[in-house]
């Protein structure tokens, strides 16, 4: 898949959350909640500001981040259930 982001967006795949509590109950799929955790696949060129110069963005493609939950626009490329985002969407990166 060759898709790239325009400016400031990210293309983000969400990271499926644990289907187990810590007390080992299972959590049936109409439960679960969307996770809020994704890893960044592709990133756009930055921030063009009014005197012509492009900031880049603070992630990288590879980055495992946060965000909110209802952040994002749900798309489907390649068979693939993805998001994409504006950078100021994004809580933070997980080291």
């Amino acid at each position: 898949m060759t898709f790239r982001p325009l400016h400031d967006r990210v293309l983000v795949r969400r990271i499926e959350a644990a289907e187990k509590t810590a007390g080992g109950i299972i959590i049936p799929d109409t439960a679960k909640e969307k996770p809020q955790e994704g890893e960044i696949v592709s990133v756009g060129s930055g921030t063009r500001s009014e005197d012509g110069k492009v900031t880049p963005l603070d992630v990288k493609a590879g980055d495992k981040i946060l965000f909110g939950k209802w952040s994002g626009s749900e798309v489907k490329l390649d068979g693939e259930d993805l998001l994409i985002m504006k950078e100021a969407d994004i809580l933070g990166v997980l080291g």
